[in-house]
């Protein structure tokens, strides 16, 4: 095959930036299509702007485009990213014009972070479901009531539009993108590659075990939790745990309890299963998992899941054994979790 012919069968990603964008929002989405062609040069990348002038980032760098948005003909997907700036200021004429036209001329429509906010100012998601950065969640959901707002979500799609939460989600929404166009060997290279997560599915939460609940108030606790954290597979006990506090076991349990709403232990074995779900996620066998977040043996680990989710992890994981996979867990699976 000439070299001519396999660049004429490569998908088109346009990328919509503009004064303002936040740099990770489209650099991380375009370094996971970019990677891929180090296995199947599938993918050309291209930044438009507006009206085809260079933009400056939030962090103060000026990008390159290849032209304006009008001028740059079909793609396979565009990818709209976001902004540190309130969507009241970036979402501008402009950029609403340019996202309009590059809509008719695409197979699939992406947005990233607070992006979500310019396709929801076209209408495109009245009646659909899709997310955004927790941050903005609620005020999506206020100035766009005919939209779905699942506040939690790293990346949803609905039909052949996608949103997805802040930043680094923007390449886990890039990473199923991949996966639907070349399959889940070549999105686990560029995962390899970018030493990334390769399967966090789309419904997975946006906050990690440790931020999810009741925060912390005490110092002590905090120190604590840190250490748990910092190696859930250690064999820790509420005498190492209080111990490392330099205080009584009853005084750090009551503690926990009144703060975290959980006996140490309770959270020792919170943060156990939720590491070996996230391994799960990302494609560890349940052996892996299972020993690497403590629990021993993959028969403990399944006791675990069937106690809290009512299903073994091998019927878990294949739920989500996909990274396209951006319906989430059921409400009482997401209940029996936290």
């Amino acid at each position: 095959m000439s070299s001519n012919h396999a660049a004429s069968l490569r998908r088109r990603i346009g990328i919509l930036v503009f004064d303002g964008v936040k740099m990770l929002d489209f650099a991380g989405p375009a370094e996971v299509f970019v990677e891929a062609n180090q296995s199947v040069d599938g993918y050309e990348v291209v930044l438009v702007s507006p009206d085809g002038s260079d933009v400056q980032t939030s962090i103060g760098a000026r990008i390159q485009v290849s032209g304006a948005a009008a001028d740059s003909g079909s793609f396979d997907t565009v990818v709209i990213p976001g902004s540190e700036q309130h969507p009241s200021k970036f979402v501008t004429p402009e950029v609403l014009a340019a996202t309009r036209y590059l809509s008719w001329n695409t197979r699939r429509l992406a947005s990233v972070c607070s992006g979500t906010f310019v396709l929801a100012d076209l209408g495109m998601l009245d009646g659909r479901n899709a997310t955004t950065h927790w941050k903005f969640t609620r005020d999506l959901a206020a100035r766009f009531p005919k939209i779905a707002v699942d506040p939690d979500a790293i990346f949803v799609r609905d039909g052949n539009l996608y949103s997805s939460a802040g930043v680094v989600a923007g390449v886990d929404l890039a990473l199923a993108l991949v996966e639907e166009d070349h399959g889940a060997d070549v999105a686990r290279r560029v995962a390899q590659s970018l030493v990334v997560y390769m399967q966090r599915a789309g419904g997975q939460s946006q906050f990690s075990a440790s931020l999810s609940g009741p925060a912390a108030r005490s110092p002590l606790v905090r120190k604590v939790i840190d250490l748990i954290c910092a190696d859930p597979a250690y064999p820790h006990t509420v005498q190492t745990l209080a111990a490392h506090g330099q205080v009584s076991v009853r005084h750090l349990t009551r503690l926990f309890r009144t703060e975290v709403e959980r006996s140490p232990a309770e959270y020792v074995a919170y943060i156990r299963f939720c590491l070996a779900r996230d391994m799960l996620h990302a494609g560890q066998s349940v052996t892996e998992a299972a020993m690497a977040a403590g629990f021993g043996t993959s028969e403990a680990l399944r006791r675990a899941f069937i106690a809290r989710l009512g299903i073994s992890p091998r019927k878990y994981q294949q739920r989500f054994r996909s990274t396209g996979s951006a319906a989430g867990l059921d409400p009482a699976f997401e209940q029996a979790v936290s």
